[in-house]
């Protein structure tokens, strides 16, 4: 069985290690365009690779995978997991050195730039050549952050072998603000409520630590919301979007409220500078100051693009894919990773799908041959 990879990426290469494991006389080759595989996992968990969380579908999955190639992992908070090490290089030295031990060739600065299936076999037509295989599995990644490999050209790809795709746009990243006030808490940081308010209705709800920057706004709970701003539908003015802020979702108006009658400010609970700016917006008055605190609306411009994401929203319909990523469209075609139309929040999910998305194809690869 031969078994052709776009995308030397964490689910390619998880992908192409497992089926050797399974099948060890197959044979895999992986196809990345950059001059290195990897190279993306370098900088996930700040460099220290939140491979996976305990609370991730698939979290077994990835976490056997692992540990069947030697790499001892560690729980932290919340349930992310990290290699034992605390360095993404540890994370890519083994998967590497398990692609070598059960021989998966890797072919760098390979651009694919066509696919076919003719005659029950894939061609994939490259600036190295064409490949021949019998499986095709597509691991190219998103559009999130180009300089590590992600360019978007997976997509096109899958278009090709009859596959739809989803409006796309950057996750898992920063929002630009036209608030002056922004710019004025630049490095506060508060942990609080935030919803995200798209044309006058709430798109999305969540809590956890918001930083302000310059431009915006920034922290896990931004980047956990982000998914639900569209660039290209705010610059075209078919979306209005409002961050709506809950500095204290433990307290009521009228708790606030008190407190400021008591105790003349919010200081006891709030940043000094955020509770300055929240005095001035409400001239002093107590019972504004507790309605802004309940509900801080930041008219959002839009993100912080691709370059800054750490993944995209959207991508391949999953309802055209099986459990396994096989596809239901093109027989012996798997799509796996960020390709897809499968999104989570900050804490290792999105990673853990990479890998356990590969593994789960790899696995039904090698059961069908």
């Amino acid at each position: 069985m031969d078994c052709v990879i776009i995308g030397g990426g964490a689910s390619g290469i998880a992908c192409a290690v497992r089926i050797k494991q399974n099948m060890p006389e197959s044979s895999v080759t992986v196809l990345e365009h950059l001059e290195s595989p990897c190279k993306k996992l370098f900088a996930t968990g700040n460099g220290r690779c939140n491979i996976t969380n305990t609370g991730a579908d698939g979290y077994e999955i990835t976490k056997g995978f692992f540990e069947s190639i030697g790499l001892v992992l560690r729980e932290s908070n919340e349930g992310r997991v990290y290699p034992y090490s605390n360095q993404a290089a540890t994370v890519v030295n083994i998967l590497l050195a398990a692609c070598e031990k059960y021989g998966v060739k890797i072919v760098t600065s390979c651009n694919a730039y066509k696919v076919e299936k003719i005659g029950g076999q894939f061609n994939t037509f490259t600036d190295k050549g064409i490949f021949t295989s019998d499986t095709l599995v597509l691991a190219a990644g998103g559009k999130a952050q180009k300089s590590l490999g992600s360019d978007g050209s997976g997509y096109a790809l899958s278009q090709m072998l009859g596959h739809s795709v989803t409006e796309l746009s950057p996750a898992l990243v920063q929002l630009t603000c036209s608030s002056k006030n922004c710019r004025a808490l630049k490095g506060v940081r508060t942990k609080c409520g935030v919803s995200i308010e798209i044309n006058g209705e709430i798109a999305e709800s969540s809590f956890g630590e918001l930083l302000f920057t310059d431009y915006g706004i920034s922290g896990i709970v931004t980047m956990d919301l982000s998914h639900n701003v569209n660039d290209e539908r705010l610059a075209s003015g078919m979306d209005r979007c409002v961050a709506v802020i809950d500095f204290v979702p433990a307290m009521s108006e009228a708790e606030l409220k008190k407190h400021i009658d008591v105790f003349g400010s919010l200081e006891g609970i709030l940043p000094a500078k955020l509770c300055s700016i929240l005095e001035r917006q409400a001239n002093g008055e107590a019972e504004r100051i507790a309605k802004y605190v309940k509900s801080w609306r930041l008219i959002v411009t839009g993100t912080k693009g691709y370059s800054f994401a750490q993944i995209t929203a959207g991508g391949v319909d999953c309802g055209e894919l099986g459990h396994s990523n096989e596809s239901k469209i093109t027989d012996g075609l798997y799509i796996v990773g960020e390709l897809c139309d499968k999104q989570f929040r900050c804490g290792g999910f999105n990673l853990n799908y990479a890998f356990s998305s590969g593994i789960r194809a790899a696995d039904d690869i090698t059961k069908k041959a």
